[in-house]
Formats: structure tokens, sequence, C-alpha cells
């Protein structure tokens, strides 16, 4: 019988888990009949124990508010008789089920097997590019009002309106994208059956628009590219910035609260100069710029002028999203030609249609996450004309399958396949041809570069923003990553072959033709591969170990680092890793020989099919590619000037082991692969100079000074009256070794801030490790959970779901390290106060920077003016631009390391940053100072 009551519950409770005695404190439910709310009611309950104060903060519900409120039992029967002959839905139904029934059990009652649906599970197969789950943020994706967060009925309300929008979306989706749910269904959490027949018996019986294309069972949109327009430019570029900058033009047309910034026109001009004179610039454009449009408006007007696209290269995915999604749409309002602009990213950003079409019709058993992104990417091609799976979110291990359908399988794929056409990647590539500007990554960017540019469309001029990031991300490109747990998962992968279900098909398939070859000696070589492999890096793990025992260098996430080569390891110890590599390249070698005998008899197989060779070429590939990374890491050729190292975590339970290889230098690299060859290379970001002086920035990237124009835009903020600095100058001296009492004035002084700034906090660490002893410390010294702390590493989540919990909680201080020192924008009332921890200089141990400082002492000159500090002064200025994002931003810097004072080198880092009150004197001056300052 088919079902039409939807019964919506949501609870607030005591704590996270039934298992450790946690009530029920508060119950919403509303019901659904016919698609309309019919009813709604909620309750307080008394949980007989106190309810904690994180939740009383979290939901307003006070010990006093559930004195005299009926206990769970007396509500059972009531809340029994609401679920008949109805689904049972909740935002994350096995919480609120689990609650419910272990309530149920203990007041003697049954537990309920109601059908559920579970609308966190349905939102993400239906609302696949919502940026997040959570209820709140769901809401506000969809528009939903929701008045009280976190209180039972209001919580219910909003997702029974979310299950509303769910429902009508299901019933909108094409027959042929329903059918592959339904075979689905089974494996998900939520009972959809019958809403799935309904929807595809509608399906059949209606005319629908000829939205979507279908093939071989797979419905999904794609556009036809239009035909350009041609453009012809009749202005002048002073005209056409005239139209756009100054009074009465077209900026301050469309932006309601518009202000001229004389550096943005600086900016574009600068930048039209550099193309016009063939010359590559150097531009620093201080937080408030407005770089982005600066830099975009000469760059179209050179593109349609000349008709040559230009490349936009980011460093931030995040950074790519704003472009296309906020500031193109903007330009295209403020000139009166057609612009093209688009993104391309490499071959593994794109979905393969043919190779999911291949998954889907697999008769493999695929676990829960595989099933959800196999629903998710079903729904996903309804709406996508890219194809690139950036777009959405998918579970952990989706990523994983998401690896065997990118486009990266499509290597080989037949233009005269009826799939070539639908191909996303190739149709990205077709409008990359025809674009103004592409944006694109510095990844992909050096990918190009280092490839003899085979992957983006030709081009003269470029401009590269976060530029400061390009030297390091051309070291990691034209160096290497190697670990055990990335091989021991492509052995995985790969696997016995009664284990490989590719394997396993193709003995089935073809085993006439394969007796020949012996499957018994495969097993027993994957066998003995993975075992030499695990000695390997069992002998590296405790090698290293060994070596730092006293003296240990941890990366900023907190991993043992140790640089190795052959001149600086034991000869002994040296020749017995080399020997163990041999034996694992020699394993591998036999396992590729396997594979390629393989391939090479089924060729003459009748039916062997194109996807079988495929799976079988790219085994072979990836076996390929980390014998070639076993022998650069281990083999290197004498001439090149690499450093290597190791890195280990202590703190798995999988001793996990990380090789890396790098340059020790890329500038002569940059200068002949890039700014030789191309007419005019932009380099923008807000951190390129150090004392004004661009000199660092250039030697690191090869530039010549003969071909190079150099500006500085200074912000429009009144830093002066937006931002105070304080420097204690009480703190304990970790140079003598006071390293605990340190962390703990550090920790002192954050909480006190803290009274003063009402939380609203970012902390940036240079070294996990002290985050991490912090991060425990405010745990223990906090009286109560006054504030919401979030810690990079401790607490779970991306840096971007990180974010926003520090936005979502009013009082909320947040550790960071490494990453947060930029990126991170946070503008208004959510951030008052910056706390640096130490002043951000590399370790002296990290394997790169030895290895660099070593050079430079070669050449008889000062590693520390050389190399240390202008890193630090740079991720230094990129910390300060946390804190002021708006002109009405205003807050405190607080810099607990008085180097910043008292060392000769401090006013390289107050002289490099804007114009700004700087206060040293005791902590509790300073907190004093603070209080008048809010």
């Amino acid at each position: 019988m088919e079902l039409n009551k939807f019964v919506v519950i949501d609870l607030e409770t005591t704590g996270h888990s039934p298992e450790n005695e946690d009530k029920i404190i508060e119950i919403g439910m509303v019901t659904i009949e016919d698609n309309t709310i019919v009813d709604k009611r909620n309750t307080l309950l008394n949980p007989d124990k106190d309810i904690p104060p994180f939740i009383t903060s979290l939901t307003n519900i006070t010990n006093e508010d559930v004195k005299d409120a009926p206990a769970f039992s007396d509500k059972a029967d009531k809340v029994i008789d609401l679920f008949q002959d109805g689904y049972l839905i909740a935002h994350n139904v096995p919480f609120d089920l689990g609650f419910l029934n272990a309530e149920l059990k203990n007041s003697g009652r049954m537990i309920l097997k109601n059908p559920v649906i579970d609308t966190v599970e349905l939102s993400r197969i239906l609302f696949p590019k919502a940026p997040s789950y959570k209820l709140s943020q769901l809401a506000e994706y969809l528009d939903i009002h929701h008045d009280e967060p976190h209180r039972a009925l209001s919580d219910a309300y909003v997702t029974a309106e979310i299950f509303l929008l769910l429902k009508q979306k299901l019933f909108n989706l094409p027959y042929e994208t329903l059918a592959n749910l339904a075979k689905l269904e089974k494996m998900l959490k939520s009972d959809l059956h019958d809403l799935l027949q309904q929807a595809m018996e509608q399906a059949e019986l209606e005319v629908r628009d000829e939205e979507f294309i279908t093939y071989q069972g797979l419905a999904f949109k794609l556009t036809e590219d239009s035909p350009r327009e041609e453009v012809q430019m009749k202005t002048s570029f002073g005209e056409y910035l005239d139209q756009i900058y100054e009074e009465n033009g077209a900026l301050e047309n469309n932006l309601k609260s518009y202000e001229k910034r004389t550096g943005q026109r600086e900016m574009s001009e600068t930048i039209y100069d550099a193309f016009q004179m063939k010359k590559h610039a150097l531009i620093e454009a201080e937080t408030g710029t407005g770089k982005s449009l600066a830099y975009l408006l000469p760059a179209l007007y050179e593109s349609v002028q000349q008709k040559k696209r230009i490349i936009i290269s980011t460093y931030t995915t995040q950074l790519q999203t704003q472009l296309l999604e906020e500031e193109i749409p903007l330009v295209k309002n403020l000139v009166d030609f057609p612009i093209e602009a688009m993104v391309l990213k490499g071959r593994n950003h794109y979905l393969s249609l043919e190779r999911f079409a291949h998954e889907l019709n697999s008769k493999e058993r695929d676990n829960y996450d595989i099933i959800l992104t196999k629903a998710i990417l079903l729904v996903w091609l309804t709406e996508t004309v890219t194809g690139d799976i950036d777009e959405i979110q998918l579970p952990s291990s989706g990523y994983n399958f998401f690896n065997r359908i990118s486009a990266d399988s499509e290597r080989r794929l037949d233009v005269t396949s009826p799939w070539f056409s639908y191909s996303f990647y190739t149709r990205a590539k077709r409008r990359a041809q025809r674009a103004d500007l592409i944006i694109t990554n510095h990844a992909l960017l050096c990918t190009d570069m280092f490839n003899d540019y085979q992957f983006l469309p030709t081009y003269d001029k470029l401009i590269i923003d976060e530029a400061h990031h390009l030297e390091t991300t051309a070291a990691h490109h034209y160096g290497l990553k190697l670990d055990n747990i990335s091989m021991h998962f492509t052995l995985n992968q790969i696997g016995r072959y009664e284990e490989n279900r590719m394997l396993n098909q193709v003995i089935g398939k073809y085993k006439d033709s394969l007796e020949h070859i012996g499957f018994d000696k495969w097993d027993q070589l994957m066998d003995d591969t993975k075992y030499e492999l695990d000695e390997l890096f069992h002998y590296l793990y405790h090698f290293v170990q060994k070596q730092r025992k006293n003296d240990k260098s941890l990366s900023d996430v907190g991993r043992i680092q140790f640089r190795f080569s052959k001149n600086e390891i034991d000869e002994k110890d040296w020749d017995t890793i080399i020997e163990m590599v041999n034996r694992i390249i020699f394993y591998y070698r036999d396992l590729v020989h396997f594979l390629s005998t393989l391939d090479s008899t089924l060729e003459k197989a009748t039916n062997y099919n194109k996807y079988d060779k495929q799976e079988i070429l790219q085994m072979i590939e990836r076996l390929k590619m980390q014998i070639d990374q076993l022998q650069l890491l281990f083999l290197p050729k004498p001439d090149i000037n690499h450093v290597q190292w190791i890195e280990i975590d202590t703190k798995g339970s999988n001793q996990a082991v990380y090789l890396y290889s790098e340059p020790t230098s890329v500038s002569q690299l940059l200068n002949d692969e890039l700014f030789v060859k191309k007419d005019s290379v932009v380099l923008t970001s807000a951190t390129l100079t150090m004392r004004n002086s661009f000199q660092f920035i250039i030697q690191q990237l090869g530039l010549t000074e003969d071909r190079l124009i150099t500006k500085r835009i200074n912000s429009p903020f009144s830093f002066k009256d937006q931002v105070q600095v304080l420097v204690p100058n009480d703190f304990p001296d970790i140079k003598y070794g006071n390293m605990d009492d340190y962390i703990y004035a550090t920790s002192e002084a954050i909480l006190s801030l803290a009274e003063v700034t009402d939380g609203r906090m970012l902390v940036l660490f240079t070294s996990y490790d002290m985050l991490r002893k912090s991060y425990k410390l405010l745990k223990e010294i906090m009286t109560e959970e006054k504030y919401m702390l979030i810690g990079q590493g401790i607490t779970s989540g991306s840096r971007a779901r990180l974010k926003k919990n520090f936005q979502s909680f009013e009082r909320s201080i947040l550790l960071g390290t490494s990453s947060f020192w930029e990126g991170v924008d946070i503008p208004g009332k959510d951030l008052s106060c910056l706390v640096i921890v130490r002043l951000p200089f590399q370790p002296p141990d990290h394997p790169v920077y030895e290895a660099k400082a070593l050079e430079i002492k070669e050449n008889h000159k000062n590693a520390f003016m050389e190399l240390s500090l202008p890193n630090a002064v740079i991720k230094f200025k990129q910390g300060f631009g946390r804190l002021i994002r708006s002109t009405s931003d205003r807050g405190i810097v607080f810099i607990c390391d008085a180097r910043i004072v008292k060392a000769r080198y401090g006013k390289y880092f107050t002289e490099s940053i804007p114009d700004v009150p700087v206060h040293y004197d005791s902590t509790h001056a300073l907190l004093s100072k603070a209080k008048e300052w809010f």
C-alpha cells in the first residue's frame, strides 16, 4: 500500500549518543499529507539530568525550562500514534530515530519500524550543488526562512519544507534518471521505492521539454555552443576605462555603493602598458584594491582587440569560482560587447559519460558510499553543462570511484565513437579554443609549461594572480611525491586476480585464450610485491625515527621530517635502502610484464572489449609511473639539483611514510620555459614585496629586470583608523627553553582577549605542535564552555567547513596554521581579533629550507637575509591581511612575538605592512588598550 503521510521529526538532546545516557529534551513533529503541511506540534521533555552549558548555549533550553516538563514515557504513546501509517522523516535519520527508539525501548514500548526518509541523504542526491547539507545552510541555499535554528519545531518545519522541495525535484527528473535511481535504491538509507515508482509512472505519461539528451540509459544536459559574434573594438583603451571607472560610468551605474578607487584604474593601465610593450609585470595590489576587476578589464580589451585569448591563473579554486561566478558577470554588465570566459582544468576534474555508463551497468556489489556517489552523479548530470566534479561534493570514498570514471580514462577515446561528441573534457577544450579569457590554476599552468604546452590552448599573454605561490607550485610539479599508502592503494586496486573485479571478469570471459599465462604466479607475485613494499617503508619509518630521536623537525601538520640523499646517510644504510628499492622495481616490472602479456594475448581474442583493455592499460600506466618515481627518488641523475626528504606520521596506526623530491630552485626553469617564451606575463598578489622592494620575488621567479615593470598599489582602507597592533613585552623568551611557559602565556592572553572581543578571534600558529598544545591547554583553563574552540587538524572538517563553523557561532576562537595564513576571508564583525603567535619563519631544519640555505651559503651570501626573512615577511603580510577586508572592518592584531619590536630585523615586518599604530607594553596594559578600542 502506498503511503501518503509523512511525519517529520526533530529532536534536541543533552548530547550525541543515547548509549552515553543522553536524553531528549525537546521533540518537534510536522505532518504532511497530499503535499501540504497539515499538523505541527512540539513539547519540552524532562531528561531527569542536567542540560550541559553547551547545549543550553546552542538551543536556549535551560534546566529551569524543563523542570516541570513531562518525561518521555508520558508522551511515548502519543508519539507512536502520530507515526501510524506514515513515513518517518528526519534530517539525519540515524540520529533522531536512534534516540527515539532508545527512549521507546527504555519506556517499555515497541520500537518504530516505519519506512524512513533521510533529508540529508536525499538532499545530497537531489541538490548536488548545495554548498552544505547542514540544516540551516541548506535552508539558506533553498531560500527557506529558518526562525529558530536548534529548536525542535522550527527545525522540523524547515525539514518538512525541504522535503516538499525534494519531492517536487524528484518528480521532475527524466525517466532514465529515475530508472537508474530505482536500481540503486535498495542500498540507500531512505525508503524511496514507492516514490520512485510514482515518479516514473508520471514521467512516462508526461511530455517533457527536450532539455535532456538521452543515450544508452543516461539522461544528461548538454547545451550547444552558440556561434561567436565578431567584435570590432572601436574605442581606445583610455576611452574604454573612462566609460567604466569614471563619474557616471558603468561601475557607478552597476554597483549601489560604488566608491572610486584610483589604484584600480592605475593597475589596469599598468597591465595594458605591459601588454603593449611586450614586458612582464610585478604588481602588488594591497587589500581593497579590487585587483580581480583591475586585471580582467585590460585582459578582455587586449583579447578582443588582438583576437587572441589570454590565460588567467589562480592558486585557489575559491578564486577561480569567484572570478567565474561574481567578477565575470559584473564585467559583462560593464562592457558593451559580448565576451566569453571559462574555467579549464585537468582531465581528472571532468566526468567521462562513457565510463560512468559502463560502471552503472556493472554487476559489482558496491558499498554505500559508491551507491550514494552514483545517485548524486545521476542527478547532477541533468544539471551540469561542464561535467566538472568541483561543482559538487561527494562522499570521501566517492572520489576514488570518480577517479575510475574521470576523463583521464578517455585518453584513448575514439573520435568515431558516439560518446566522443558528448565528452565533457573534449567540449571544454573546444570552448577554450574560442574563449576570450581562460581561467585555470597554477597546477595546470605548470603541468602545461613543463610538458611542452600540451594541455592549454596556445597563448602569448598571461595573468598570474596569487603569484607568490608560483615558485612553490612549480617546484612541486617539477618534483614528485610518493607514499606507502598510495602505493598500497594502487596494488590493492589491482589485487589478486580473484579479488579484482575486472581481472576476474576478463579471466571468465577469455579463459580459453589465457590458459598458458598461469594466474597462480600472479597472486604470488602480488603478495611478494606488497611484502617488499612493506619492508622498505617499515625500514624507512624506523630509520627516520632513529636519525631524529633527539632532534625532531616537524612539518606544519606534525609529521617528522628528514632530508635524505646518498651523501647524508650512512653508506651501509644507503646500500640497504637501494637494494630494497631495486627489489621493488624488479617486482613492479614483473607485474607490468604480466599485464602486458595479458593485453597482447587478449588482442587476439574476438570478444576483447575496449573497457577491459582500457583498465589493463591504466593498471600498467600506474605501475610504470611508480617505477619512475622510485627511480627519481632513490636513483637520481647527478646533474639534477633536487632536495629529497622523508616525512613520517607517528600519530597514525598505519606508519605512513611520505617521500618528496623538489628542485632547490626553479628560477632558471621558469625563465626558460615561461618568461622567455611568452610576450607578457603579469604577476599580481597582495604580498610580493619586502619593505617596498620586489627584489626577492624577482630572484625567486627568475625574472630579468630589462623586460620588467614593477608597481605597488596601496590599499584604499584607512588602516591607521581601523587597526591597532599590540605586542606584549612580558612573554617568556622561547630562546631559553621556555616553550611550555610561552604556550601558557599565549593561551592566557587568548582567553583574556576573547573576553574583550567576545570571541570572534583567529589565532595563527607556525607550528602544528604548538597549536595542538595550545588547544589542549585552552580546553583545560576555560572554566566553562563559554567559547566555541575550533582547531585545525583537531576539529574535524575541511578548511572551508572550519571557517563556516567559526562564523556560525557568535563566540568562536579558531586556531589555524599553514593554510589559514591566507585565502580566508571573514569580513565584518565575525572577526575582530587576529592573534599571531610567532613570526612565520620557516623552521631552519625544514628539508627544502636546509638545502636552499646551503646553496646560498656556498655562494657566500646570508641565507637568513636572502631566504628566511623575505619568506617570513611575505607570509606575515598574508596573515595580517586576514583582519581588514572592507572599509567598515576594525580590530586588533595581537602579536605574541616581541622580536617584531626588539630584533634588528623587526622593522622589515612593520615596514612591509600598512602604517598602523604599534603598542609595545605589558600584557595587562595592552588588554586595557584593547578594551578602550572596543
